[in-house]
């Protein structure tokens, strides 16, 4: 299968690593300049409430990757009514008007199921992706589900998608991080 826009990439058991180590990315563009996305299962242990003029919020902030880790990344269900958001997937949009965010978040109109945040994203330029996958650094897959990939508190996403790939994936999949510990 082929990288596009809304499509994950899972890495491959024994890739290690602060951020891809057992990741799943979801693909928010892929062109001929590049690709970007965000991981969806690697947090940092800060709220948003560190965030100045961010209205208070319970949720989840993600570890999107390794490049601009000090900017807020965010993708969301709420549509074309965030102005300005970019459609990645059905239903599924990243960025949009921030300060348009903050006040829908400060006026109760955003529930937490309907945003993810992330710092910093993951990012490859020109053909880099495609060399990567060459090497079988990643498996790319189709997304299930918009709420299973807007569940920060889904866990086990990396093993259940890797599954879902069959054949030695499906073994892959009950590896443990450290082969040694087994």
């Amino acid at each position: 299968m082929a990288p596009k826009k809304g499509r994950l990439l899972i890495t491959e058991p024994f890739l290690e690593g602060e951020y891809f180590q057992r990741a799943v990315i979801l693909l928010c563009e892929h062109n001929e300049e590049g690709s970007f996305g965000f991981v969806l299962n690697n947090y940092v242990e800060i709220g948003l409430d560190k965030f100045e003029g961010i209205p208070e919020f319970k949720t989840r902030i993600g570890t999107g990757g390794p490049v601009s880790t000090k900017n807020l990344y965010y993708i969301h269900t709420l549509g074309e009514k965030l102005k300005g958001s970019l459609q990645i997937h059905e239903n599924l949009y990243a960025g949009g008007d921030f300060e348009q965010l903050k006040d829908m978040m400060a006026h109760g109109q955003v529930e937490e199921k309907q945003i993810r945040f992330f710092l910093g994203y993951s990012g490859w330029v020109e053909k880099q992706l495609e060399g990567e996958l060459k090497h079988n650094s990643w498996l790319v897959a189709d997304i299930k589900s918009v709420d299973d990939i807007m569940d920060s508190s889904y866990e086990n996403i990396w093993n259940d998608y890797m599954k879902d790939q069959g054949g030695k994936y499906k073994a892959f999949s009950h590896f443990p991080k450290n082969p040694a510990l087994n």
